[in-house]
């Protein structure tokens, strides 16, 4: 994991020495999210996230833009979630609320037709963030460290202002409980940026 953030680091400066423009800021929005599996709730439910962008413009239309960002993603499970994961005992009974913290790092591709829209879509690698609560403060025990996830969508550009809207699907299972269920992260962003 190391060796890739390096290389994305690397790549990430040679591109900004040529690059035809800078901007970067803060940006903060909602998460309506889900955990897609076998006894979680269909809903979605609200998160948030928040944290800054660079923006790096290679061209007047495309561009990448790497992010950082806390990211909460919020879940219920239905009722028959204990029947199904009998080895987690008594424990299942708290998995009700979950709320996972990651820290998230997209990298978009920017395409702007307009200076003011701009469809984005890329990676978004994320750490589930523990720091040794139990599995109910932040469920490290039941999911993996590591989450890949695909998102896309669309951003205008209203002067410095960033409004934007992406859907958010996971790509790895997150499961560490140890059955043959696939968990996967799915949400949808909605959020403001400004551009410094």
């Amino acid at each position: 994991m190391q060796k890739y953030l390096i290389i994305l680091a690397v790549t990430v400066i040679s591109i900004s020495a040529s690059a035809q423009g800078i901007k970067f800021g803060p940006k903060l929005g909602a998460n309506m999210g889900k955990i897609d599996g076998a006894g979680f709730d269909e809903k979605y439910s609200l998160g948030y996230h928040v944290g800054g962008f660079v923006q790096i413009n290679l061209s007047k239309k495309w561009g990448i833009q790497p992010e950082v960002l806390w990211n909460q993603v919020s879940t219920d499970t239905v009722s028959g979630f204990k029947a199904i994961y009998q080895n987690l005992g008594s424990q299942a009974n708290n998995f009700n609320d979950l709320k996972l913290n990651y820290l998230s790092i997209p990298i978009l591709l920017n395409y702007s037709p307009s200076k003011i829209i701009t469809f984005q879509a890329g990676p978004q690698f994320g750490i589930l963030i523990d720091d040794g609560n139990t599995l109910v403060q932040n469920g490290g025990d039941a999911f993996k460290k590591g989450d890949l996830s695909l998102l896309g969508g669309v951003q205008l550009n209203l002067l410095k202002l960033r409004v934007y809207g992406r859907y958010v699907i996971g790509l790895n299972d997150i499961n560490d409980v140890g059955n043959s269920e696939k968990w996967r992260n799915q949400g949808i962003q909605l959020g403001l940026g400004i551009a410094l």
